[in-house]
């Protein structure tokens, strides 16, 4: 099977298509008559598209020789087909069951061979984390299975005979863009037990609760802020708070349905804000998780009575771990008081490689003296005393200034995402240059509200647009870069406020919602030259 999202954009699925030599497509009904529609043309051994929604209205503009079937009228082939005399062939372990498109975020994108051998090594791994796994869980299935994260949820789940309720992020909640007002959404429905979540949608939900916080009366906020703080405190020491749970936690949970008992995170990092959010609103651990497309999503996952926040676990029991040195960023395994350096994961569910691509597989993934294969990952981390792992960096966001000193612009980023003002925001920084700038994506109900606390008036472009709304939302971010211990370097000096959020549909970040740094550079070249004069 070979995966790719919709949101890599045309000619990437068009590499994609052509480098696999695929000749048989499953896709939706939308997709085909959008996405695909523009670039069949370029995928000469393209023969059959399989709609698994339905039948299309119309497909006359493909062209000839290719035939679109519904998934109902290729399962009712099946069951006519007569295989009774066919030996089948079973696969091996080494045999490749998936080759998975990752977005590179730089360039073309890049097929991942995932082995039999690598997916159940990588879900075993998974699976051990997750304690009395089994038929009496229900997970629910929302992000995109070309994703590594959701693939490797369901495989756990499946092999364990938990059952899969599917939805999609437009329909999960109760306040989701596609649920009428007044009906229900999908988890209320289902009431699932486990949930996986990419950082992003994690932040929505802390945020939408504190901002339902903050419209509570000042006694109602108190008792909630009250009861944050005390169980916060018991939490640290090991403790549970059954009375706040019952009382004043229980409508929070009921916004994932009521049910949950484990949240998995992974994708991108989560900040301590949210993590800690998550643990006390949804009474439940948050299992976070760091893996690669290149590692079979596998790699670590925290304990689930871990609560300490900012760190993605021991390693799984498929997978070693080691730190390299990495001299370029001053990062020494011999570093005190922790071990610092890339990450490299070995172990059997390091995957085969990119797909007809030799040169940046022998980049990426080596072998050593005893035969194993590990892989590079390009993310600086440390070992903390019990052997749990924290993400601190990442080789390709580190930038030299043109005074010499290196600004590290996912950890500026990280600092400053978290602000009730700041829907998202993207740090650039040049090496002619010897200041930090940013695109930031700002929270309209927030911005708003200090336009009209500043008496500026306007709609919601000329607000973004305005250079003193700039000056008054880079006042917010200094401060909370100051806060979280920056260095003046490191913090934004100039700033372009976009009206525009960014989805995976601009093509500005990934299925996952990561920034694609070289796509927003180029969407905002123009913004750039002016800020840097």
């Amino acid at each position: 099977v070979v995966t790719l999202y919709a949101t890599l954009g045309g000619p990437a699925i068009v590499h994609g298509l052509n480098e696999t030599e695929v000749t048989t497509i499953i896709t939706s009904k939308e997709l085909m008559q959008t996405k695909l529609k523009e670039i069949v043309s370029q995928v000469p051994l393209l023969r059959h598209i399989i709609t698994v929604d339905g039948k299309p209205t119309t497909w006359s503009e493909f062209p000839k020789g290719v035939i679109v079937h519904t998934m109902a009228s290729v399962q009712a082939m099946g069951a006519k087909a007569d295989t009774g005399n066919k030996q089948k062939a079973r696969p091996v372990p080494s045999d490749i069951a998936v080759i998975m498109y990752t977005s590179g975020s730089t360039g073309v994108p890049k097929g991942v061979m995932i082995s039999h051998c690598n997916i159940i090594a990588g879900i075993t791994g998974m699976a051990e984390r997750i304690p009395s796994l089994g038929e009496k869980d229900i997970y629910i299935g929302y992000l995109p299975l070309a994703h590594v994260l959701e693939l490797s949820a369901e495989l756990v789940c499946l092999s364990h005979g938990c059952r899969i309720g599917y939805s999609s992020p437009q329909t999960l909640a109760d306040q989701s863009s596609k649920i009428k007002k007044g009906s229900k959404g999908d988890v209320t429905t289902l009431k699932p037990t486990l949930m996986a979540a990419v950082p992003e949608i994690m932040d929505r939900i802390y945020k939408n609760v504190m901002n339902k916080v903050n419209e509570m009366t000042s006694f109602q906020r108190n008792l909630f802020i009250l009861a944050y703080n005390y169980k916060m405190e018991q939490i640290s020491k090991g403790y549970t708070t059954p009375l706040c749970d019952s009382l004043i936690f229980r409508k929070v949970r009921m916004l994932l349905g009521g049910k949950i008992r484990i949240l998995l995170c992974g994708g991108a990092p989560l900040s301590a804000a949210t993590q800690r959010f998550m643990n006390i609103c949804f009474c439940c651990p948050v299992g976070q998780g760091y893996g690669l497309t290149e590692s079979a999503g596998a790699g670590t996952i925290t304990e689930v009575w871990d609560y300490t926040t900012g760190r993605v676990g021991a390693p799984l029991v498929c997978s070693e771990i080691k730190l390299m040195n990495w001299e370029e960023g001053g990062y020494y395994n011999t570093d005190k008081p922790y071990p610092r350096g890339e990450i490299l994961i070995g172990g059997q569910n390091v995957t085969v490689g990119y797909y007809k691509n030799e040169v940046q597989t022998q980049k990426d993934f080596c072998i050593d003296e005893n035969g194993q294969r590990w892989l590079h990952t390009g993310d600086i981390g440390e070992f903390h005393q019990d052997g749990c792992l924290k993400i601190i960096d990442r080789k390709k966001d580190l930038v030299k200034l043109q005074a010499g000193e290196y600004v590290s612009l996912g950890k500026v980023e990280a600092a400053l995402k978290n602000l009730p003002l700041v829907d998202n925001i993207c740090v650039y920084a040049s090496s002619f240059h010897s200041y930090v700038v940013g695109f930031v994506v700002p929270n309209q109900k927030e911005l708003a509200e200090l336009a009209r606390k500043k008496g500026f008036k306007g709609t919601w472009e000329e607000i973004c647009n305005s250079p003193e709304m700039e000056k008054e939302v880079l006042k917010v971010l200094a401060e909370a870069a100051v806060a979280a211990n920056l260095e003046k370097f490191e913090i934004p000096v100039k700033i372009r406020l976009s009206p525009e959020p960014w989805t995976p549909e601009t093509g500005l970040v990934t299925d996952a919602f990561k920034l694609k740094r070289k796509e927003l550079t180029a969407y905002y070249q123009t913004d750039i030259d002016r800020m840097y004069g």
